[in-house]
């Protein structure tokens, strides 16, 4: 079990490169959803809430007692089955570049100044590194936290707009607050966008015309966005 007070440098910068494009996601995944109560079946890989059935995999779970998490793949409850096949990619990748965070089995986050919020961090993370379509965070006990990760192509997924591009990436920028050009980055990187950095700029060229100009000041905020349509 990890023991740590915050997390390393490598394993903020993965999460980081997801903050816009995840934070967006989050949302068109929290529209989508029906209120209702919810109930799962593991063995059958399957969530339902308000009537609606989706497939779903098992990303980890939060003890709010002991305040530590346990990734869904390594549940002793779990291990090698469907419900966490999709998760375990998040290990093997974790153990390619050499971060911790997604390696070990349990990491323990009582140290760190609010445990809840670091639980958060994995989950967000976790679904970044498995570019998932959201996640789903659910009280699953007095003492425990489950996360599950959509796997079902009914969940919409966040498309780039230019309209919504900049407050998504001043959203993103604002979750972590480390590199904005990281932020930046992934969000276009994951939509499939060629970018042009320059020394305070980064241009990319948006698809069906149009560009997006990511003004950074001096110290690498965002000073600005530009969107230039056709």
């Amino acid at each position: 079990m990890i023991t740590s007070t915050q997390f390393s440098e490598a394993f903020l910068d993965e999460a980081e490169r997801h903050a816009a494009w995840g934070a967006a996601q989050l949302e068109a995944l929290t529209g989508f959803l029906p209120e209702g109560p919810w109930t799962a079946d593991l063995p059958s890989c399957l969530y339902r809430q308000g009537g609606l059935e989706l497939r779903i995999a098992v990303l980890g779970t939060y003890d709010l007692r002991e305040q530590s998490w346990m990734w869904g793949w390594a549940n002793p409850g779990l291990r090698g089955t469907e419900v966490v096949a999709l998760t375990a990619a998040i290990e093997r990748y974790g153990r390619g570049l050499g971060i911790a965070e997604f390696t070990e089995e349990v990491l323990d986050l009582s140290g760190f100044a609010d445990p809840r919020r670091a639980a958060e961090t994995l989950a967000f993370a976790g679904m970044g590194v498995a570019e998932a379509s959201g996640y789903l965070g659910m009280e699953a006990g007095p003492d425990t936290r489950v996360y599950f990760l959509p796997d079902d192509p009914q969940v919409p997924r966040a498309q780039l707009d230019a309209v919504a591009l900049p407050r998504e990436l001043m959203t993103g920028a604002g979750l972590f607050g480390r590199s904005a050009r990281r932020v930046v980055r992934g969000y276009l990187d994951h939509h499939g966008v060629a970018v042009r950095e320059e020394a305070d700029r980064m241009v990319a060229e948006l698809p069906g015309g149009g560009s997006a100009e990511v003004e950074f000041d001096a110290v690498g905020r965002i000073g600005g966005v530009r969107v230039t349509a056709v």
